[in-house]
């Protein structure tokens, strides 16, 4: 039998660290005082710099009350613009579908990447 994820700030964090052990995770405080909405940053960082940060919200939406977690990265640098983000029912969902995501957009840009280069060696062995 499945178990609903718990809507505990406790609960909330064992499930982060557990998934992702490689962040520092900051759950922050929820200024509503409801448990429909949890909201957490977590930190890669290498001595002082921050190699990766990533925002998890885990929410319970009003019209079905299913929970639901939106994930969103940003790379280096506190003040670094978020990449992208994806929203899925499980945590584990919505971060593969991150990752998933990235992958293709780095298998996109060195395809890219390789066409130019290729074509640079053209144009200079027929110089």
């Amino acid at each position: 039998m499945k178990m609903k994820p718990s809507m505990d700030p406790t609960a909330f964090r064992d499930e982060l660290v557990k998934i992702m052990p490689g962040y520092e995770w900051t759950i922050h405080r929820n200024l509503f005082k409801d448990s429909t909405y949890f909201r957490a940053t977590g930190i890669q960082s290498s001595g002082f710099n921050r190699l990766s940060t990533l925002q998890v919200v885990k929410r319970k939406r009003i019209k079905d009350s299913e929970i639901e977690y939106e994930v969103k990265s940003s790379g280096f640098g506190k003040k670094t613009p978020w990449l992208s983000e994806a929203t899925r029912s499980t945590l584990a969902q919505a971060l593969r579908a991150l990752q998933d995501h990235y992958e293709h957009m780095a298998a996109t840009y060195r395809g890219h990447a390789t066409a130019l280069k290729d074509g640079r060696k053209v144009a200079t062995t027929e110089e």
